[in-house]
């Protein structure tokens, strides 16, 4: 009996911003779902927008597995795990661990396909799936903002400041070209037309 996909459904299970007052409880399942959809939009934006090779759908599938280890690790609240770089590489060895030990978890036959899911090494797609990931956060500080939480305005104005210190010009696109429509209400959603924007540098 394998157990790796049982547990990968109790993701919905662990919560996020535990520490945090939220008006809209998110789990982890719902953020690494977020986080496939913008790890996907910015290797689309790489090879489309900035003409580099990059695989959307490679980093759509690292993403929905980015926080899997999370299963056996739980959650650690942000102040703790970022309290100092010997508490973060501890606490990034313990995700790796915990990553391998749900690899194992796999037939033998099924782990090459997933290794590279679970255990990322490229340094470029691990540097987008991580834009990808604060791109979620600050997406998440902006909804619960504008559902007049409070709560969330440091963590909304530090998330900014980490995307914008990344270097990323997909990521700095993504801020340009589609933040601005996350302040937007479901009826000005719904009646804006697409224009074409100027591409970079024009």
């Amino acid at each position: 009996m394998d157990n790796f996909y049982a547990l990968i459904a109790r993701m919905k299970n662990i919560g996020r911003w535990e520490l945090m007052r939220s008006l809209m409880p998110e789990n982890v399942q719902e953020h690494s779902h977020m986080v496939a959809v913008l790890a996907h939009a910015l290797a689309v934006i790489r090879r489309d927008v900035f003409g580099r090779p990059c695989d959307p759908n490679q980093a759509a599938a690292i993403a929905l597995f980015h926080d899997a280890g999370e299963i056996l690790t739980g959650d650690l609240p942000t102040p703790i795990k970022y309290h100092s770089p010997e508490l973060m590489t501890a606490y990034r060895q313990v995700e790796e661990a915990a990553s391998e030990r749900l690899l194992d978890m796999l037939p033998e036959a099924m782990r090459p396909a997933y290794a590279p899911l679970l255990t990322p090494t490229d340094p470029e797609m691990k540097a987008l799936v991580k834009g990808a990931d604060k791109l979620a956060a600050y997406i998440k500080c902006i909804e619960e903002r504008r559902a007049g939480n409070d709560e969330f305005l440091q963590a909304e104005r530090k998330s900014l400041e980490t995307l914008q210190s990344y270097g990323l010009p997909e990521v700095d696109y993504f801020l340009e070209r589609f933040i601005p429509a996350f302040e937007l209400t479901l009826d000005e959603l719904g009646s804006m037309e697409y224009q074409e924007p100027a591409l970079p540098g024009t």
